[in-house]
């Protein structure tokens, strides 16, 4: 498979283009981007799990940023030791990541657990806004 891409929003009404548009300039073929649209809250994703299904030794699994692939860094973390069991490597583009160095898995659990940080304080604002 080579490079492939995964691109994930969390509601029907949002739009993957942005990442999409990520993807294509990377060139990767659309066959290789999986996309879905459903909440990043835990691991149960028809598509990632296929993604995880069909990447092998050599590829390289390619997100726009890491709050697309996992939306808590537990999840991030054990998604990304999958990957790399697998011979896989993981690349995030916005945050620059690459978890074939000690300082790029370094930066992925801080940058993994900002993003979750991010992610449920805005949840708690939306919660206060709503009551």
């Amino acid at each position: 498979m080579a490079d492939c891409f995964y691109a994930r929003v969390s509601a029907f009404d949002q739009n993957l283009d942005r990442q999409l548009i990520a993807a294509n300039g990377r060139g990767i073929p659309s066959a290789n981007v999986f996309t879905e649209k459903l909440s990043g809250k835990d691991t149960n994703r028809p598509e990632l799990q296929r993604h995880m299904g069909v990447v092998e030794s050599g590829d390289t699994v390619i997100v726009e940023s890491i709050s697309r692939f996992a939306r808590n860094t537990r999840d991030l973390l054990d998604l990304v030791e999958k990957l790399n069991v697998m011979g896989v490597e993981f690349v995030s583009l916005k945050e620059n990541i690459d978890t074939t160095t000690p300082t790029g898995k370094f930066m992925l659990t801080v940058f993994g657990a900002v993003a979750e940080l991010l992610c449920t304080s805005y949840l708690m604002l939306r919660k206060c806004v709503n009551r």
